[in-house]
């Protein structure tokens, strides 16, 4: 699967505005109000990324989530990034949850 090129992530973006380009990743950051609530979410994305064979680069503290989504072998977003992002987002409409601001990603 190749990259989709930067015209066809704009258009897919426009249907997930929760999602930004961050490099060659489609990045979300997302604080629950509890970190039970935020494992059970990710409990949710780990099958979902099971069913799609792709799964996400992520980080938890407590109730903050903050998701990266490439397709390492195509070196960018491809369909199979959107495809786990409309998943994400059908769960996250039933669920309780604030959109942060895009956050750097914890490094040690």
């Amino acid at each position: 699967m190749n990259a989709l090129p930067p015209d066809q992530i704009t258009e897919q973006l426009g249907q997930h505005p929760d999602w930004r380009l961050e490099a060659h990743w489609l990045a979300r950051d997302i604080q629950f109000s509890d970190f039970v609530t935020a494992w059970q979410f990710m409990n949710h994305v780990a099958q979902c990324a099971e069913q799609q064979d792709h799964h996400p680069n992520w980080y938890n503290v407590y109730g903050t989530v903050q998701l990266r989504l490439s397709s390492h072998d195509a070196t960018g977003v491809t369909e199979r990034d959107f495809r786990l992002a409309r998943s994400i987002d059908e769960y996250l409409v039933k669920v309780a949850h604030v959109n942060l601001p895009a956050t750097a990603i914890f490094t040690p």
